[in-house]
């Protein structure tokens, strides 16, 4: 999400628990893909780290968290979870061969949104043929993806993780057509220390798009539930191209 900055410098990041520790790529070291490699990594994964402009502009962030910078065409080998977290105009440009040598049976998080005025232009297929986000996505990617992150604020990834059971516990919605993806990666989103909502599959992740009663909702379970039952999915003017 735009608008919180993600560097914060050196610090401690509340490690809610440890779970099973996986290797884990990250293309796109902006926000959300910034946050979620420090919170990672202080949680034990394995990270590897990509960005647009090479490995060598993301000295500092693995300075900082010991994750390892790597290019595009690397982030993905050996995965077994890779968050894909970059412009969503940008994503048809990723490198063929993208995902080559990611670990079997890996699982893809696609954090994007659609900002048709604002940074991504007019994509017809979207606005035409009614394609959601994500599915646009994952037949760019030649991979299914998981929806998930793409309302939440960066600052959140840091600062708002809660034990499971704590009142001030805020959830997350993840839609998803595989159901084992999904389950990974819900797991994994307990471990940074939120709580989840299915949301259903990627043909129902309009309810979490942009401008959605639940795009940026910082609360529980229960209202994130009513959030994604409220979503329209008329797509709103100001997200049109």
């Amino acid at each position: 999400m735009p608008g919180e900055s993600s560097r914060l410098g050196r610090r401690r990041y509340p490690n809610v628990r440890t779970g099973e520790l996986m290797k884990i790529g990250i293309i796109g070291a902006g926000n959300i893909g910034g946050n979620l490699t420090r919170r990672l990594t202080t949680l034990g994964h394995q990270v590897s780290v990509a960005n647009s402009r090479g490995p060598q502009t993301l000295t500092a962030l693995a300075e900082e968290t010991g994750a390892t910078p790597v290019t595009v065409a690397e982030a993905a080998r050996g995965a077994e979870v890779v968050v894909v977290t970059i412009p969503f105009k940008n994503v048809p440009d990723l490198p063929s061969g993208v995902f080559d040598g990611a670990a079997e049976g890996f699982v893809v998080i696609d954090t994007g949104n659609y900002y048709p005025q604002q940074r991504d232009g007019r994509i017809a297929a979207i606005e035409d043929e009614g394609r959601t986000e994500s599915r646009w996505t994952e037949q760019h990617l030649g991979h299914p993806v998981v929806k998930a992150f793409n309302g939440t604020y960066a600052e959140d990834i840091l600062t708002r993780p809660r034990p499971a059971g704590d009142p001030e516990r805020i959830a997350l919605p993840v839609a998803g057509d595989d159901e084992r993806a999904k389950k990974t990666v819900r797991d994994l989103i307990d471990e940074l220390g939120f709580d989840t909502v299915d949301a259903g599959g990627i043909d129902e992740s309009w309810r979490q798009q942009p401008n959605t009663p639940v795009y940026g909702l910082r609360a529980g379970t229960d209202a994130v539930v009513k959030a994604l039952a409220e979503a329209s999915p008329v797509r709103p003017e100001e997200f049109r191209g």
